[in-house]
């Protein structure tokens, strides 16, 4: 025992493996209570403590066998001189020092290796937290994390949805992000990141955990409001009946006719989605259909792949949503955000905030002595009068810039179109444009009572929501 002692310590690798080893483990404990009893609430700290210094304590591990073989050798070589040879240690158990020392040793084996294993549990833990994944590289994850965290998912973890439950994808999902981290690293992640459609998992085995798609839904009443561009910025309603439907009885109906189990749907579209080439319907029966376009020449280039529907072919951007321009003002005025009074606010909001701005701060600045001076011009009275609501209305602007654009990112408006409707995107026209047919002649209908029924369409005062309210 008294020999291994001597390997161990009197070698500089096995001595430094040992520093290494100690000082790694109780800042790991450190930054362990730090963490638990919330003093400083920061993401770093659990990338520090669970996964940096865990593997700078398994180097000073390996250091001290490498350290004790290399002292061995140099005691061999030494007797091969003619000094003394240090040789294997005798555990003598009958020796109370022994024991002592062996008690020694199995113990701190068995800290060290707790200390690992947590280490390594709550590692795990922290590369699939919310802010692991979206402060942590922060210009390249900034836009998606913004958006989570304004979105119906924000309590939502992000593993929840990209990877789900199970060993598969887990694996999957850490092989995909070493890559992403040498992308970082190397500066070689696109900008703006592309939706990873192809390589997220099917809606079924993650959006359905929670949500059931088979569910009869029925008819939703749905109002929009907008705002005109005149002076008094007038409000306007849009009130539909959605038909979203469900399964009923044996058969689907409505807009989740889609997720029906017995109706199988496939297409052929370009990279974005943007752009559907052919459909495949396969019935329960298994009859195929087949519907292509009108135009015999639009198959497109060969490079397409096919991908089965599901939730997100649709709600494509669940979580991580960007508002347009003309539909982030809408929701600031309806909000209280800016003030309606304001003389031609929903006009001059939309102009300024289409304007280019190389960063956040100048889009704030720019965007609020932009409308400032629009008011100190054309409205004096006003600027004078409702200098408050101006400023708060430059405010309001400012935030809504910095929410849905991010230049270092090249992210615009209208970076990420959002499939479901049809007015920002082609959404559900990429496949209901009255052109995909089959050879028998039957097409995708583009028929507005096959979705909704328009009950009012941008009316001051619908005669229905009267109907509806009194």
């Amino acid at each position: 025992m008294r020999s291994f002692f001597i390997a161990m310590t009197r070698n500089p690798l096995s001595l430094l493996g040992t520093a290494i080893t100690t000082v790694s483990a109780i800042l790991i404990a450190i930054l362990f209570g730090i963490e638990l009893f919330g003093v400083l609430g920061n993401p770093y700290i659990g990338i520090l403590a669970y996964l940096i210094l865990p593997g700078i304590l398994a180097c000073g591990l390996a250091l001290i066998p490498i350290g004790i073989v290399r002292e061995r050798r140099r005691a061999r070589r030494a007797a091969q001189r003619g000094e003394p040879e240090l040789g294997f240690p005798i555990i003598d158990l009958n020796s109370s020092r022994t024991r002592r020392w062996l008690l020694v040793f199995i113990m701190l084996s068995v800290v060290n290796t707790v200390i690992l294993a947590v280490a390594t549990f709550k590692g795990v833990e922290v590369m699939e937290s919310t802010e692991f994944c979206g402060t942590t590289c922060h210009t390249v994850m900034q836009p998606e994390h913004v958006a989570h965290s304004r979105s119906p998912h924000s309590r939502v973890p992000c593993v929840k949805c990209h990877i789900g439950p199970g060993t598969d994808w887990f694996v999957k999902s850490k092989l995909s992000g070493a890559w992403q981290v040498i992308s970082v690293t190397f500066d070689l992640y696109d900008r703006p990141i592309p939706s990873p459609v192809h390589d997220l998992r099917p809606a079924r085995e993650t959006c359905e955990q929670c949500h059931w798609p088979s569910k009869f839904v029925g008819d939703r009443l749905k109002v929009r409001t907008h705002y005109e561009n005149d002076e008094e910025n007038t409000e306007l309603k849009t009130v539909l009946m959605v038909r979203v439907g469900g399964l009923e009885g044996e058969s689907s109906k409505g807009i989740h006719w889609h997720v029906d189990p017995s109706n199988k749907i496939r297409y052929r579209s370009s990279e974005d989605r943007e752009t559907i080439y052919e459909v495949e319907q396969t019935l329960s029966d298994g009859t195929l259909r087949t519907f292509l376009p009108a135009d015999p020449s639009d198959k497109g280039d060969g490079s397409e792949t096919w991908r089965t529907m599901d939730c997100i072919d649709c709600h494509n951007r669940p979580t991580h949503i960007y508002e347009m321009p003309e539909n982030a003002v809408d929701h600031a005025i309806e909000s209280g955000s800016i003030d309606r009074s304001l003389p031609f606010i929903r006009r001059e909001g939309v102009r300024a905030l289409k304007a280019e701005y190389a960063t956040h701060d100048e889009a704030r600045h720019e965007i609020s002595a932009t409308v400032a001076a629009y008011y100190a011009e054309e409205y004096p009275d006003v600027a004078r009068e409702q200098g408050e609501a101006i400023a708060q209305a430059g405010d309001a602007l400012g935030q809504a810039y910095a929410v849905n654009v991010f230049p270092e990112m090249n992210v615009q408006w209208g970076t990420y179109p959002d499939h479901i409707g049809h007015q920002v995107s082609n959404g559900c026209f990429r496949c209901h444009d009255d052109e995909h047919a089959t050879a028998d002649g039957d097409v995708i209908s583009q028929d507005c009572s096959t979705c909704h029924a328009l009950l009012a369409m941008e009316e001051e005062d619908p005669e229905i929501l009267g109907m509806l309210t009194d």
